[in-house]
């Protein structure tokens, strides 16, 4: 029933949003007290998960469409359980962050927000495949709106490339998905038999690929995490990419471990291509969002070089990795959006000196951007360094590829710090643009907060992403 919950709560409450004629305060305060809920759910959750057996937990199942033996069917494993936290807790700041800075047209917008929270809690929990696609389109739906409507001036343009990419990988993945299960005789992902079929394998895998984004399917994003309001680029990069990644775990891998052996060394140089070309273009690009928005597409090659690598070191690192990785990419974000809100732009040309007069600023950015170099000691380290150990147990020299797009991650960080906070005061930059207020620390202190405990602790999710299983070994069996 708690799973339940967590994925209808929030969409409850958009309807409530949008039918009731609530004021721009009465609605903010409502979507923020409803995704604090979801927060305290996912903790009660959490505390109540058996990490010490394998398999699915809090499941529920109910028949839907009897004939082509299609049922509401959710649970989480140890993974999916982390992906569902970083949702709930990244759409809360998202929320805040919404209300902090008083979108209009209140009701419009808290309500597709709150619908977005429901359909991507519903793409980390769906154990029917009918049912994870329902979610998965579902998902898209706000993220249209919110971008087309709340966007910045070129939001058109990137409202209908984002559709036109996303369309392409949504018709191949419902033709695969309804292969799959007529072949298989049910859609269920936990009783549904593996499959031996590579183009029905490439079909999830170019949905995945898209959304993730992989290289070269990544032509979207340049626009989308540009004009796209502040929060809700943060929600794309540090959620919604994860939801691709999350699908070649439980859907491509471990329903399809034949063709995921056959096209191995193709997707892990895809991976590879990803992390090293969104690299560089991060270490050029002009402006805070660019930055971000280009390690964001390196970071999923990374997780995928991980994914790929078909090693247990590997698949806990790319889990750590992309919960890390979520968090690293929500606040800094948020943090673009306060700058921007303060400076009216984010070039690097016209920042600079921000760091004097503002400590919280300051600390916030250099907390985050110091995780994000993945120093030792920090989340992303344990993270990045399972992953290369992982790829290194499949080949050195992807290792040494991931080694190399690492390396870049720390030059473009260093750069992102240098050019905010300790350069010359650019032309923007004046004194009385203030430092943090409480309301903005209020969202990026828990967010900081997460990280620096996931440092301490990076065992938290690695000892309990697969419950004792060796995805490695058998990783179809896993999810049994």
């Amino acid at each position: 029933m708690i799973t339940t919950v967590l994925i209808w709560l929030p969409i409850a409450a958009a309807l409530v949003v949008w039918l009731l004629p609530l004021s721009r305060y009465a609605t903010g305060s409502l979507a923020v007290l409803v995704s604090l809920v979801e927060v305290g759910i996912w903790i009660e959750q959490a505390a109540r998960f058996d990490f010490s057996r394998t398999g699915l937990q809090f499941e529920q199942r109910h028949s839907w469409i009897s004939d082509l033996h299609v049922s509401y069917h959710v649970g989480v494993y140890g993974f999916s359980l982390w992906l569902v936290g970083l949702t709930v807790v990244s759409m809360a700041a998202a929320v805040g962050y919404g209300f902090w800075v008083g979108r209009d047209r209140s009701r419009a917008y808290f309500g597709l927000m709150l619908l977005l929270t429901g359909a991507t809690v519903g793409v980390f929990v769906a154990q029917d495949l009918l049912l994870f696609y329902a979610f998965f389109e579902a998902m898209l739906i706000p993220l249209y709106v919110l971008i087309g409507v709340w966007g910045g001036a070129g939001r058109l343009g990137a409202t209908i490339k984002l559709l036109i990419y996303t369309m392409a990988g949504s018709l191949l993945m419902l033709a695969a998905l309804i292969a799959y299960g007529l072949h298989a005789g049910t859609f269920d992902l936990v009783d549904g038999p593996t499959s031996f079929s590579r183009w029905i394998f490439l079909g999830f895998m170019f949905a995945f690929a898209i959304k993730a984004p992989l290289f070269p399917f990544h032509g979207w994003l340049p626009e989308a995490y540009r004009e796209a309001p502040p929060e809700v680029t943060a929600v794309l990069s540090g959620v919604i990419a994860k939801a691709g990644l999350y699908g070649m775990l439980r859907i491509a891998i471990a329903k399809f471990p034949e063709p995921t052996s056959y096209y191995r060394t193709l997707i892990l140089a895809l991976a590879a291509a990803a992390l090293v070309y969104g690299s560089v273009l991060a270490f050029r690009s002009a402006d805070f969002r660019g930055v971000v928005a280009y390690s964001s597409m390196a970071q999923s090659g990374l997780i995928a070089l991980g994914l790929f690598s078909g090693t247990s070191l590997g698949f806990d690192g790319a889990v750590l990795q992309m919960v890390a990785h979520g968090l690293v990419s929500m606040s800094l974000f948020l943090l673009a959006g306060t700058i921007e809100r303060r400076t009216t732009t984010g070039r690097f040309a016209v920042l600079g000196g921000m760091a004097k007069g503002r400590p919280a600023l300051a600390t916030l950015l250099m907390v985050t951007g110091i995780i994000s170099l993945a120093v030792p000691g920090s989340a992303a380290f344990a993270g990045e360094f399972l992953i290369l150990a992982g790829a290194f147990q499949r080949a050195w020299w992807w290792a040494a590829i991931g080694a190399g797009g690492i390396v870049l991650a720390a030059m473009y960080m260093l750069r992102v710090i240098s050019a905010v906070l300790h350069e010359a005061r650019g032309s923007v930059v004046h004194d009385e643009a203030l430092d943090l207020r409480p309301g903005e620390i209020a969202l990026l202190v828990p967010l900081v907060g997460a990280l620096l405990f996931l440092s301490a602790w990076p065992a938290g999710i690695t000892h309990h992403s697969f419950a004792g299983d060796q995805p490695s070994h058998a990783v179809s069996s896993q999810f049994k």
